[in-house]
């Protein structure tokens, strides 16, 4: 066998590998959160639940907003963090014992459902729909 294939296998082999386990990792980080917790359900299961207790009370324009919120996120990925914001934002609202989800729920849950590396665009969006954002400061900086 010449030099040269031999390289293409070995580099065929690693290439395969770090597929494989990037993919095995998200897999089992999906997994993770099925498993159930102390209380029979997992997070998946109690995400669910919320957005179905809460589908009733969004409007369109939350709607709207939400997905505007969501645009930065890449179109693989934007499905699951919809579902995780819009539970987080139906949890608030549940717990609140809120009459509709309005603009501060869906501000608030957006924050406290994403990492702090994604505020930055919620303040830029925020600012551009000339929205103010001191009473989100507490919640901004935990």
């Amino acid at each position: 066998m010449s030099d040269w294939f031999i390289w293409f296998i070995v580099l065929w082999s690693v290439f395969l590998l770090v597929m494989l386990s990037i993919g095995g990792y998200f897999m089992f980080r999906k997994f993770l959160k099925r498993l159930p917790k102390e209380d029979g359900k997992s997070d998946l299961d109690w995400q669910d639940h919320y957005i179905q207790q809460s589908r009733h009370l969004w409007k369109d324009e939350e709607k709207v907003l939400l997905e505007e919120l969501v645009q930065p996120v890449p179109q693989l990925f934007r499905d699951v963090a919809r579902e995780k914001i819009a539970g987080k934002i139906g949890e608030l609202a549940l717990e609140e014992n809120a009459k509709q989800i309005t603009e501060e729920l869906v501000i608030r849950g957006y924050i406290l459902a994403t990492p702090k590396r994604d505020h930055k665009f919620l303040v830029k969006k925020l600012k551009e729909k000339q929205i103010d954002l001191g009473q989100y400061e507490n919640i901004l900086n935990s």
